[in-house]
């Protein structure tokens, strides 16, 4: 029963994460209004609404206009149902799965969100800067969070690195480099994880956003200085770096 509470709590919350990803970058709130359909503004009915089995009942189009639904409703779901069941498995019922599940949700959100529109949005940061914080004060959760002090360290190295990137990157290029929201995005991960997790996390993000633009710069659609979006890279980078935290501390 709880692995199907797990299940079905992790797909309301991929739907819910999909508004965020549309209604944020467009200034509007995420819990205003029923859902429509963007083609024929027509509203969507609960039955068409609900997570990933709708989508697959319907064929991929709207029920009105026949419009093509966008993959991402999909895609975000099921990765959302997966990660919310992957963390029950490994961590069970606990406060632990909470904060991660919190966190894996906003991730994903900024995924996609700076994966569209090349933006982190400030109040996703800010809110989980706080959050990994408050929560490094719980001496009983799981080992992989740190105490406060370390938290504070790690945010404010996370934060301190990338923002001397990009001050230095624009005092010699006299252009803009990486964003603050990328700065802000590093801040978070340290909060959460603490200062050992940022070097790792920037080097396999690092590593990952180039190997991802490597086939571009060898037909050479893209140069070294063209603007991609970092933040899934970084994101990608923390996964990483959590499923091997412990190879990784071992290599210092």
């Amino acid at each position: 029963m709880d692995l199907i509470f797990v299940i079905i709590l992790g797909a309301l919350w991929g739907s819910f994460a999909n508004v965020c990803i549309i209604r944020i970058p467009q200034g509007k709130g995420v819990v205003v209004g029923r859902s429509f359909c963007v083609k024929c503004n027509k509203k969507i009915q609960w039955f068409d609404n609900i997570p990933i089995i709708s989508y697959l009942l319907l064929k991929f189009k709207c029920r009105n206009c026949k419009t093509k639904i966008s993959f991402q409703y999909f895609l975000v779901e099921t990765i959302s149902l997966i990660n919310f069941l992957v963390l029950y498995l490994i961590f069970g019922i606990s406060l632990t799965t909470l904060f991660l599940i919190i966190l894996s949700v906003v991730f994903l959100i900024i995924f996609f969100v700076d994966l569209k529109h090349y933006i982190i949005p400030n109040s996703l940061t800010y809110s989980m800067m706080i959050l990994g914080f408050v929560k490094s004060f719980d001496p009983n959760l799981d080992p992989i969070f740190p105490n406060f002090l370390n938290s504070l360290i790690g945010g404010s190295l996370g934060y301190g690195i990338i923002w001397s990137i990009i001050y230095f990157y624009r005092q010699f290029k006299k252009k803009e480099g990486m964003g603050l929201g990328d700065a802000k995005l590093f801040a978070v991960i340290g909060f959460w994880f603490g200062w050992i997790s940022i070097p790792f996390v920037i080097f396999l993000s690092s590593i990952i956003a180039l190997l991802s633009v490597l086939p571009d710069l060898l037909r050479s659609s893209k140069k070294l200085s063209s603007q991609i979006p970092f933040g899934p890279f970084i994101i990608l980078g923390t996964i990483f770096y959590l499923v091997f935290q412990d190879n990784f501390v071992k290599l210092l």
